[in-house]
């Protein structure tokens, strides 16, 4: 049995709404390196539901890739400077594309979405055999 890819967006969706509000707390809460790690890891959650958001047929692993690419590319057009003359300009740019490039966060993306890949594939393979 597998989801339908409705099903798959709701869930994802809420996924990223879990996210966005854990990432809230915690910036509301703590402070440093756990509000600025925390955030980029959960930036990378973030991602990786957007991926199954716009593609629910997907994979984990590919997902899982194409999330970490692109938080990835988002960090590295930080050197650039574009990023940060958008956000200057707008609250969502800034939290889309952030303003500075800081090579920790490149470490911190796959503390985001490995986890998920994980689970996600032990959901898949339990459905799999429970199909059996």
């Amino acid at each position: 049995m597998s989801i339908t890819p409705r099903r798959c967006r709701i869930l994802m969706l809420a996924a990223a709404a879990v996210f966005l509000a854990v990432a809230l707390v915690i910036r509301a809460t703590a402070g440093g390196g756990l509000e600025q790690h925390s955030g980029t890891a959960l930036y990378g959650s973030m991602v990786w539901a957007g991926v199954l958001f716009v593609r629910p047929g997907t994979a984990p692993l590919p997902a899982g890739a194409v999330a970490i690419a692109f938080c990835w590319a988002v960090e590295v057009s930080q050197l650039t400077g574009i990023p940060a003359a958008l956000s200057a300009r707008s609250l969502v740019a800034r939290l889309v594309l952030g303003v500075q490039f800081d090579p920790v966060d490149l470490a911190w993306y796959p503390v985001g979405v490995l986890p998920l890949v994980a689970l996600a594939q032990v959901v898949r393979h339990t459905r799999w055999r429970r199909a059996d």
